[in-house]
């Protein structure tokens, strides 16, 4: 190949692109890339640990009757660990609990597959039209010139005059139909699949940055002003990525009041419709829990920004970098005034000094003793004094007693000319320690049990009291026991 082939750069990327996470996921077993296909999808990014590894485990039970190349001696902790090692999926600690998430990477291959493997086309009236108004509202945003941005505004009110004078006349065309409406519906749906892999690149590049700080601040071999320059500069090249365009974009939407209600308008309005009935389940949550899911991963990574904040503001607090402040401001005050003085001029050597000579040692290596720094540490204070009157328990709802609420529910079935009893009516007649919210899952726990259904039209209210007092209204399915419990 020659040097100045223009697959030169092509080539290097290719050979790069071999040792990532999409790479591997690609050229994975077809049942490893069926399994994290079925865990992770837009309704469910994130698995817990527990969890993923009993689906694994019992996935592969029964690929192993039909595959004889997956190991017997692995299990499902071990491929877990060997995809986090690969980087195919991450394992971080959220809310005290570990859960597996697809990389960044995996991400962006897992809805390449999604892709390749969907008979239906992307190519729509919807899509066309969204690629006309996004060139038009960029021709018309990066147009110097004021007198044609001001024609463009006039034709689009008059345009929009003119739709309303049909509207009135009743001339106005149709409303989509139901077909283009789901296509329309589904490529909003394709645009926000998009959008976690941007998150989920700049929450990592911003942890990245946090992890380098601690590590730059650990290594006593560190120059502080360095690690921190470092640092600012590392945020300054995330921001200016593509994923730093979306994430700031995203973050000026989620901060606007405006922006917000209408955008939560216009999905009301658009759930309202007849068509959403088509979508499928995992489509119909994904549009509704749209706004949430954005709002999360948003916050996800200011949170990863509020904890580089606070390592920087930590770090710029410590004794370490006062002193190495100090000192910068001493050598500053101490060059400043040998370039003033009067007295000191420039000397010429008596003989040529050879600076880089091979002979001289480099004193980079050596530091110089500091006796402060090898006194013993003084001893800790004495531990304070606890007794039991100190040991205070955190008030909690008590548990449900079930065999008093069967008991309930049989003594009420037997007392009542007709068989069928409402549970409100149950939860009402309990004596008020029992009156709490675990006493209402546990009724519905036995209704459920018993074979009881509930209704999809009718509701009930119930009252239940709190441990801090206050009392609460739950609105319910309703539900009525019909035979004596199990």
């Amino acid at each position: 190949m020659q040097p100045s082939h223009r697959a030169n750069s092509l080539w290097l990327q290719s050979q790069q692109f071999r040792s990532s996470a999409a790479y591997r996921l690609l050229t994975a077993q077809p049942w490893a890339v069926a399994f994290i296909r079925s865990e992770f999808t837009a309704d469910k990014p994130r698995v817990a640990l527990e969890l993923f590894h009993a689906s694994l485990d019992s996935f592969l039970k029964l690929a192993r009757t039909s595959d004889e190349q997956i190991p017997q001696t692995y299990s499902a902790q071990d491929f877990a660990e060997v995809w986090v090692k690969q980087g195919i999926l991450a394992r971080p600690l959220i809310d005290g609990r570990f859960v597996y998430e697809p990389s960044a990477q995996t991400l962006r291959t897992l809805r390449f597959l999604a892709d390749f493997s969907a008979d239906d086309s992307h190519l729509n009236s919807s899509r066309l039209n969204t690629l006309l108004s996004s060139l038009e509202s960029l021709a018309h945003e990066t147009d110097p010139d004021p007198e044609a941005r001001i024609r463009a505004l006039e034709s689009q009110i008059a345009m929009r005059q003119a739709q309303i004078n049909e509207l009135r006349t009743g001339d106005a065309p149709a409303v989509l139909s139901r077909a283009t409406a789901l296509s329309a519906t589904r490529s909003v749906l394709d645009l926000a699949s998009s959008l976690p892999a941007d998150f989920r690149l700049m929450r990592d590049g911003v942890q990245e940055m946090l992890h380098s700080l601690r590590e730059g601040i650990l290594d006593a071999s560190t120059a502080k002003g360095v690690a921190v320059g470092q640092v600012l500069e590392a945020d300054r090249q995330l921001r200016s990525t593509a994923e730093g365009e979306t994430f700031r974009g995203f973050t000026e939407f989620l901060n606007s009041p405006d922006a917000q209600q209408r955008f939560r308008a216009a999905l009301s309005e658009v759930l309202e419709r007849n068509f959403v009935d088509d979508l499928d389940t995992p489509e119909r949550q994904i549009l509704t829990n749209l706004l949430r899911e954005l709002r999360r991963q948003a916050a996800e990574v200011h949170t990863s920004y509020g904890k580089l904040s606070e390592s920087l503001h930590a770090f710029v607090q410590s004794e370490d970098y006062q002193q190495a402040q100090l000192l910068r401001q001493a050598v500053r005050s101490a060059e400043a005034a040998i370039v003033k003085s009067v007295t000191l001029r420039p000397r010429s050597a008596l003989a040529p000094l050879e600076l880089f000579a091979p002979q001289f040692m480099t004193l980079a290596g050596l530091g110089i003793f500091d006796p402060s720094e090898h006194v013993a540490p003084p001893p800790l204070a004495a531990a304070p004094d606890y007794s039991a009157s100190d040991i205070v328990r955190t008030p909690s709802t008590p548990q449900a007693n079930m065999a008093f609420l069967r008991e309930s529910v049989t003594s009420k079935l037997g007392h009542r000319s007709e068989d069928r009893l409402p549970l409100d009516e149950i939860f009402n007649d309990l004596p008020e320690e029992h009156r709490h919210l675990n006493t209402v899952r546990a009724l519905i726990e036995i209704g459920r049990t018993n074979g009881e259904s509930l209704s999809e039209t009718d509701l009930m209210t119930i009252t239940f009291r709190q441990i801090d007092g206050s009392e609460r209204t739950a609105i319910l399915p309703a539900l009525t026991f019909t035979k004596e419990p199990l």
